[in-house]
């Protein structure tokens, strides 16, 4: 790894846990900082990708959800590898479909991180005694809103790195 792909690496490290941590200093609904927070660190999985290879997005994809735990927003640490999965699934499923265009690979790697999301969770919350409404508040995070904040990503991720001329 060059020294310019390793700083590129290091930096979009520490601007997700910035864009992360923005939930603790703004004061909007979490339902508003899911879709915006999310988009933002699914951007920075992909940039991280395309532009510090699969190495960097890689550490990027685990600790995303270790620092999201600290944080609170998973409040067990069991929620934590299933997180880290889906988003290595997603770097994973976009890198592989990309050949086939960026419409095409953004749209895989969405739908297959939202669905094995929504099938993790499910499973988890019949092992791990949760409470009715956070279990319910669970479920719909782990639903159309992965869909949501994984295609703007997506998106965003595209935009950047055309403005980067990377891609």
């Amino acid at each position: 790894m060059t020294p310019n792909v390793l700083a590129r690496a290091a930096l979009l490290l520490a601007l997700t846990i910035v864009f992360q941590s923005l939930r603790l200093i703004i004061p909007v609904p979490p339902f508003f900082t899911t879709f915006v927070i999310g988009s933002l660190v699914n951007a920075c999985l992909l940039v991280a990708l395309e532009t510090a290879g699969l190495g960097a997005a890689a550490v990027i994809a685990l600790v995303a959800p270790a620092v999201a735990y600290l944080q609170g927003l998973l409040f067990l640490p069991v929620f934590v590898p299933p997180v880290a999965l889906g988003n290595l699934l997603y770097i994973l499923l976009f890198r592989a479909a990309l050949a086939r265009g960026r419409v095409f690979a953004i749209g895989l790697a969405a739908a297959g991180k939202s669905a094995f999301l929504f099938a993790a969770f499910a499973w988890l919350l019949t092992l791990v005694a949760v409470p009715a409404p956070l279990a319910a508040g669970l479920m719909f995070a782990m639903g159309w809103p992965q869909l949501f904040t994984t295609i703007m990503g997506g998106i965003l991720a595209t935009i950047v790195c055309r403005r980067l001329g990377d891609r």
